[in-house]
């Protein structure tokens, strides 16, 4: 029941009519019995909206989305460490008017690290592109002591202040490539494969991979940041030399996981919310 003390979260982007975030989260209230509600607001004029956010005191959190990322940065009263180095905020939380920036896109992929039983410290990790999600990602990474990264992109200068920030920020051991002329052998020195170009994504680039699937082997670990489809081809190709595979959902929804839990002071009931956002992407909602 929506009434005067119910709380408020939400998503921003421009556009966000097909966000995955409300069926999410709204699942995760009701199944908790929770006094919460989440919508999804198209918003212009990012400044406006936060100063609304900051005097309504039930306007507990919201998610910020394409493009707006980096805009609300300047709006806040406070941007955590981690999204500071990232250089971007996913999430917002209110405490009293005060306004809290953070991401939890990297956290949410380490959390489903966990959750399929893989251990990060001292693995080899290899980011195959360097599209919007790698930096949060690299930088929560870097955190779990792996022995090395390695970034191997198409225009490799152009990833240069990526690989600098991580080598002055973190304690990691960081390696630059091209994405086409050093993928085998990168691919040959690495444990972790995380998957990073729009490469495999509906609808333009299904079936496409910058990985060849003679390179693969079982004893390494593939993640796509892709969720759409649930399976791209590189990891069916994974999948079929017996790599350990960890699904770019899990992604998605450890990052709503996270939110939810910073918003609500409850954990999140993850099996519930992976139920909703799988069936919102095979169309049996």
């Amino acid at each position: 029941m929506i009434n005067v003390d119910t709380q408020l979260c939400g998503v921003i982007g421009n556009p966000v009519k097909h966000s995955m975030s409300p069926a999410i989260h709204n699942a995760g209230y009701a199944t908790q019995n929770l006094n919460y509600v989440y919508l999804a607001f198209e918003v212009g004029d990012v400044g406006a909206c936060l100063q609304g956010m900051r005097s309504m005191p039930n306007f507990r959190g919201l998610s910020v989305t394409i493009p707006h990322k980096l805009d609300v940065m300047e709006h806040l009263d406070e941007v955590e460490t981690m999204a500071q180095h990232v250089g971007s905020v996913n999430t917002i939380t209110n405490d009293n008017g005060r306004l809290i920036g953070s991401t939890t896109d990297g956290l949410g992929t380490t959390r489903a690290f966990d959750e399929a039983g893989v251990d990060i410290e001292n693995k080899r990790v290899l980011f195959l592109g360097a599209g919007g999600a790698v930096r949060a990602v690299a930088f929560a990474m870097a955190e779990r002591k792996p022995q090395n990264i390695t970034i191997l992109a198409r225009t490799p200068s152009k990833v240069e202040p990526l690989v600098q920030d991580l080598a002055e920020k973190t304690d990691t051991k960081i390696k630059l490539g091209h994405l086409v002329d050093d993928v085998e052998m990168a691919i040959y020195e690495h444990d972790i494969l995380i998957q990073g170009t729009p490469l495999g994504m509906y609808p333009e680039h299904v079936g496409e991979t910058c990985v060849p699937a003679d390179l693969l082997r079982s004893n390494q670990v593939a993640f796509d940041m892709v969720y759409r489809p649930v399976k791209t081809q590189f990891l069916i190709d994974a999948e079929s030399a017996g790599t350990k595979v960890i699904l770019g959902t899990e992604m998605l929804l450890q990052q709503a996981a996270a939110q939810y839990e910073r918003w609500t002071g409850y954990e999140a009931p993850v099996s519930i919310m992976r139920e909703t956002l799988m069936a919102y992407l095979t169309g049996d909602e």
